[in-house]
């Protein structure tokens, strides 16, 4: 079995792991933190790449700027919120789903941010997507499944969800041409910037200097970083794109049982049966 045949279980395997990272590095790292690390480091591997293969940077002042307010919205508000909301008591399986929703939301604001009329089998989708999602983060909310109250963490996830959907259409409106490698690590450079005040501020700023630690940072940086991004833009240039969107579906599931696995997180049969229902109506809502 060849390389590209495996590079969809690959790119889902790998992507997945964001949300185990997130809560492995708990014991060992604050969220914010640790990303203000991670963006610093993966800025310095991004630009030493960019510039030995001479990549060429942005010309105007206006494309820099462009660029770094997206990685604001993709990196610091996005994976800044779901850290934060692991590192919470949210779990990871519930986080994945919420953030698996941005496909669902981007079909509820298409019409709005993009111009784009919707039928009525994308509103259904959106409507059963919704009722979906309630039905798995309800315990969460009310504190009905013996854990401790994580609605905080569940709101902060939503916000972190929404910010990425808007960075997913800044991105097309202001980012939609430039060098990619070049861009990415101006990205890094706003989550930076934005990142290390807010860790300052909100965390005791504690970074033990560990196996785990770096483990994790090594796997942040280069597994997902690097290579998770390097597997979808193989199978975009193989005219994969739709089947990549696809992809994201099965990344909740995935990411729970890696849950279950490592950390003995579970879901109620409800929960499970629910989660079914938000990946229909995903799929209702990003129809074609």
């Amino acid at each position: 079995m060849s390389l590209i045949t495996l590079t969809p279980a690959l790119f889902v395997l790998i992507w997945s792991t964001g949300w185990i990272v997130a809560k492995y590095v708990v014991p060992h790292a604050d969220p914010l933190t640790f990303l203000a690390v991670r963006y610093a480091s993966a800025f310095l591997v991004v630009a030493a790449v960019s510039l030995v293969l001479r990549a060429q940077w942005p010309r105007s002042r206006s494309a820099w700027v462009h660029a770094m307010i997206s990685g604001v919205l993709l990196h610091t508000i996005y994976l800044g919120g779901v850290w934060w909301a692991i590192a919470h008591g949210l779990s990871a399986g519930i986080s994945a789903l919420i953030a698996a929703l941005q496909p669902l939301m981007t079909a509820a604001l298409a019409a709005r941010l993009a111009g784009e009329r919707l039928r009525g089998v994308h509103l259904l989708g959106v409507a059963v997507g919704f009722l979906g999602v309630l039905g798995v983060i309800a315990p969460k909310l009310v504190g009905v499944d013996g854990a401790s109250f994580a609605g905080p963490a569940v709101i902060i996830n939503i916000v972190a969800m929404l910010s990425v959907t808007l960075g997913t259409f800044y991105q097309k409106r202001y980012v939609a041409s430039g060098d990619l490698r070049t861009v990415t690590a101006l990205q890094y450079v706003g989550a930076f910037a934005t990142t290390l005040p807010l860790a300052w501020f909100f965390e005791p700023m504690r970074f033990e200097i560990n196996t785990e630690t770096w483990l994790a940072l090594g796997w942040s940086v280069i597994v997902l970083s690097i290579g998770a991004i390097g597997l979808m833009l193989m199978m975009i240039r193989r005219g994969a794109v739709s089947k990549v969107a696809a992809l994201i579906y099965l990344i909740p599931p995935t990411a729970a049982v890696q849950a279950w696995l490592m950390f003995g997180e579970t879901l109620t049969p409800v929960q499970i049966v629910c989660m079914g229902v938000t990946a229909f109506g995903v799929y209702l809502a990003t129809r074609p």
